[in-house]
C-alpha cells in the first residue's frame, strides 16, 4: 500500500505532514509512482518529477519552519485547461501539443502559494468540450471503477486519478457539468461554485459566461479546503466577483459558512438537518432516468429525511429546455473564444499552404479535433446575420427563464434542491460514436445549474449498472453564494455512510 493511501483526507494528511510522520517529498514520490503505476487509466498528460520534487522539497521547509498552510506538503493535480509553469498545457488538443505557458493560472498560484504540490497535468475532453472524456486528442481517459467505460467529462482525468487513489484532490472546469458529472461516475466528491467566485484568468476558455473553475476530492471537507483557498476576487478576471452577497469574495467566506451550518446541525442533536427544506424537482425523474440510478437518489433523500430534512415536490417547468439553450449559447462563445487558435498567434500551423487564408484553414482543420469543429461551427453559424435574432437571442431568453425558475424555488419553497447527475451510469467507451450529439442528453441535469450560475456539487450515493458495480451521484444544488451550506449538508451525510470512501479495485 503506498503511503498516500494510508490516509483518507486531507485533514489526516495535514495531520501527518505535521507530526512530521510523513514528509511532502514522500508523499510527492507516492503520487508519482501511483501515477506510473496506473498510467493505463491515460489520466495524466503530463507529468514531470523535477518539477514535483521540488514543489515538496519546498513545501517540506515550509513545514520545517513552522509556516504551513492546511494544503501545505498535498499532492493534487490540474485539469490541462490550467496554464503552467513547466508543465505543458495542451487543452487536450493538438492546437496546443506543446505549448508551456510563462506564467500559471490564478487558480494554480493560489494553491501553490498554500504550498500544495501538483504532481502533473490532467486528461480532458479538448478544450473541455465533452461528457465522456473521450474528445481528448491523447485518448480517452478510462473509468477506474470499469476500464472499458468513460470517467465522465470533460474533467474526466480529475475524477479518475482521485477515484484510483493517485491523489488525493484535484482541479477540474465545469462549464455544462463537467466537474458533477465526471465525479458523479466515478464515485468521487465535486463541486462548482456559483459563477465568478473563483478567478478564470488562465483558465483556457470554452464559454466565457459558464465556465467556472472547481475541485474534486472523496470528501466534502476536503473539497472546503481546496474550494476556500482557489476563491476570491482576481482583478485580472472581468468576471471575477468583488463581493458575495456584501461579503467580500476571499478565502474564509466558504470556510465560515460552512463552520456555521455545521455549528447549527450539530445543535440539532438527533435530527441535525430539522428544517432544512429540500427540493425535488419532478422533471429530473420523468423518462430517461433509469432505473437503478432513480433507486439510489430515492435511498439518499429518504437518508437525508432521517438525518431530519424535509423533502418537497418542486418543479423546474423548463429543465428539457436547458439542453438547446446550452447547445446555442455555448458553441457560439466557444467560436469567438476558439478563433484565436488560427496558426499565427496561437497554436499549431500546417506545414503546407497556400495564402493566409489557406494557411488559417489548413492550421484550424488539423489542430482542433471533431467535436471542436462541429461546436465552432454551430456557434458561428448561430451569430450570423439573419440567426443571430432567432437563435441566440432567443437561448439567451431561455436562459433567463430557467434563472427564475431556480430563484422561484428557492425563494418561495425549498432550501436546497437534490436530484441525480446523470441519467445513466458510466456508459462503455464508444458506446455513442454513431450519434456524437447523444452524449449532450445526458447533461439535461446539470446545465440549468450552469446557465443560472448556481454552485452545485455531486457526492456519490450508491451503485448501479447491471451488476451493482458502478457508481452514482447525487446533485445538491444551492442558492447564489451558498457554497458553505451546500458543502456542510454534503458533509453530514458523509459523516453517516461510507458511499465516499468505497474504492475501485486496483488491476
Amino acid at each position: 500500500m503506498s503511503t498516500l493511501q494510508e490516509f483518507d483526507s486531507i485533514e489526516a494528511l495535514r495531520g501527518a505532514l505535521t507530526a512530521r510522520k510523513v514528509s511532502a517529498s514522500e508523499l510527492a514520490n507516492a503520487a508519482l509512482q501511483a501515477a506510473q503505476a496506473q498510467s493505463g487509466l491515460n489520466a495524466f498528460l503530463h507529468v514531470d518529477p523535477e518539477l514535483t520534487l521540488a514543489q515538496a522539497r519546498a513545501a517540506d521547509q515550509m513545514l520545517a519552519n513552522g509556516q504551513a498552510h492546511p494544503l501545505t506538503g498535498v499532492p493534487i493535480a490540474h485539469k490541462d485547461v490550467f496554464v503552467t509553469q513547466g508543465w505543458r498545457t495542451t487543452a487536450a488538443s493538438k492546437m496546443l501539443a506543446n505549448y508551456t505557458s510563462p506564467f500559471d493560472a490564478t487558480v494554480v498560484s493560489k494553491l501553490a502559494l498554500a504550498g500544495a504540490v501538483s504532481v502533473g497535468k490532467l486528461n480532458c475532453d479538448e478544450f473541455a468540450m465533452g461528457s465522456g472524456n473521450e474528445n481528448s486528442a491523447f485518448g480517452p481517459t478510462r473509468n477506474p471503477w470499469d476500464t472499458q467505460r468513460v470517467p465522465g467529462g470533460s474533467s474526466g482525468g480529475s475524477a479518475a486519478a482521485v477515484a484510483a487513489g493517485i491523489v488525493p484532490a484535484t482541479t477540474g472546469t465545469d462549464t455544462g457539468g463537467s466537474v458533477r458529472q465526471p465525479a458523479a461516475l466515478c464515485g468521487v466528491s465535486g463541486i462548482k461554485p456559483t459563477y465568478g467566485t473563483v478567478s478564470r484568468f488562465g483558465m483556457i476558455a470554452f464559454g466565457s459566461s459558464l465556465d467556472q473553475a472547481g475541485p474534486v476530492a472523496r470528501h466534502a471537507k476536503d473539497l472546503l479546503e481546496l474550494l476556500d483557498t482557489m476563491s476570491g476576487f482576481d482583478e485580472r478576471d472581468s468576471t471575477s466577483l468583488e463581493f458575495c452577497d456584501g461579503v467580500a469574495n476571499a478565502p474564509g467566506r466558504m470556510r465560515n459558512e460552512f463552520a456555521q451550518h455545521a455549528a447549527q446541525f450539530d445543535a440539532n442533536g438527533a435530527k441535525p438537518l430539522q428544517g432544512l427544506r429540500i427540493g425535488v424537482p419532478t422533471e429530473f425523474f420523468g423518462d430517461g432516468l433509469s432505473a437503478d440510478v432513480a433507486a439510489a437518489i430515492e435511498a439518499a433523500l429518504q437518508h437525508y429525511e432521517a438525518l431530519g430534512a424535509t423533502r418537497v415536490n418542486i418543479s423546474l417547468p423548463r429543465t428539457k429546455l436547458s439542453i438547446p439553450a446550452y447547445y446555442v449559447i455555448a458553441p457560439a462563445e466557444a467560436s469567438s473564444n476558439l478563433s484565436r487558435y488560427d496558426g499565427v498567434r496561437y497554436g499549431h500551423r500546417a506545414n503546407q499552404y497556400g495564402d493566409l487564408a489557406d494557411m488559417t484553414s489548413r492550421s484550424r482543420a488539423e489542430g482542433f479535433g471533431p467535436e471542436v469543429i462541429r461546436r465552432i461551427m454551430v456557434g458561428t453559424y448561430v451569430l450570423c446575420h439573419g440567426y443571430y435574432d432567432a437563435y441566440y437571442l432567443q437561448a439567451q431568453r431561455v436562459r433567463r427563464m430557467i434563472t427564475n425558475d431556480f430563484q422561484q424555488a428557492f425563494a418561495d419553497q425549498c432550501d436546497v434542491i437534490m436530484g441525480p447527475v446523470t441519467p445513466s451510469v458510466a456508459k462503455r467507451i464508444g458506446d455513442n460514436r454513431d450519434d456524437p450529439t447523444a452524449d449532450w442528453l445526458a447533461d439535461v441535469y446539470t446545465l440549468g445549474v450552469s446557465l443560472a450560475g448556481l454552485p452545485a456539487m455531486s457526492i456519490p450515493c450508491g451503485f448501479g449498472g447491471a451488476e451493482g458495480k458502478l457508481p452514482v451521484g447525487l446533485q445538491i444544488i444551492g442558492n447564489y453564494f451558498r457554497e458553505g451550506q451546500i458543502l456542510a449538508i454534503a458533509d453530514r451525510f458523509q459523516q453517516v455512510t461510507d458511499w465516499h470512501q468505497r474504492k475501485p479495485e486496483q488491476k
